[in-house]
């Protein structure tokens, strides 16, 4: 059967769109990682309300080694008088008895930090959750800005969900336990491109 112009023509880009979709989602993805790249190597320590200091993981009342390290920054920076106040974020988890927050608290007052200069939220989930429960507190005390603590590759999504809920908040990464490799940093940063990306999309 001999295949008319139009006909051949179709079947020589039957999916021409496909490719200019993939074009559009690979553009995507280069351009929001390199956003997370960026803010993960930068710095914006300043003056703010409050110093916040992202949870995670804790062994039986004790932070783990990154969580460690989060809170050992906030410590820091709370003496370099950044802001007044420290705030730990996170829930219990699997764990029965221990909060991250409670946890961080708990840390920060052993290593210095007064105990009224501590606010631990306790009950989030997940990082989005975080950020509304801090902002929460941050709008009872009349808090506006702070500087969120965490990993830094991190940071790019915490800032626009601080944002998202009237907070301006500044990235202050903590120092890397270990040097790692390209392919080690390129593979967390396109992992929280997708954690952002989802995050994103459950809003709309």
């Amino acid at each position: 059967m001999q295949l008319t112009t139009a006909t051949a023509a179709h079947y020589k880009t039957p999916h021409r769109w496909i490719w200019y979709l993939l074009i559009v989602v690979a553009a995507y993805f280069l351009v929001q990682y390199w956003r997370v790249a960026h803010q993960a190597g930068t710095d914006e320590t300043r003056p703010a309300d409050a110093i916040v200091v992202f949870g995670a993981a804790e062994y039986a009342g004790k932070p783990s080694p990154i969580y460690r390290a989060r809170l050992d920054h906030a410590v820091t920076l709370y003496s370099r008088h950044v802001a007044p106040v420290v705030i730990t974020t996170g829930g219990a988890g699997g764990d029965p008895v221990h909060s991250e927050g409670e946890v961080g608290r708990e840390y920060l007052l052993e290593h210095g930090v007064p105990e009224k200069s501590l606010i631990a939220e306790t009950q989030s989930d997940d990082t989005n959750e975080s950020a509304e429960r801090v902002a929460v507190i941050m709008r009872r005390n009349n808090m506006h800005s702070c500087v969120a603590v965490s990993d830094g590759y991190h940071l790019f999504r915490i800032k626009r969900m601080m944002e998202r809920q009237g907070v301006t908040a500044y990235g202050a990464p903590r120092p890397e336990l270990k040097p790692l490799s390209r392919w080690q940093k390129m593979r967390i940063q396109m992992k929280e491109v997708l954690s952002y990306t989802l995050w994103r999309l459950h809003l709309t």
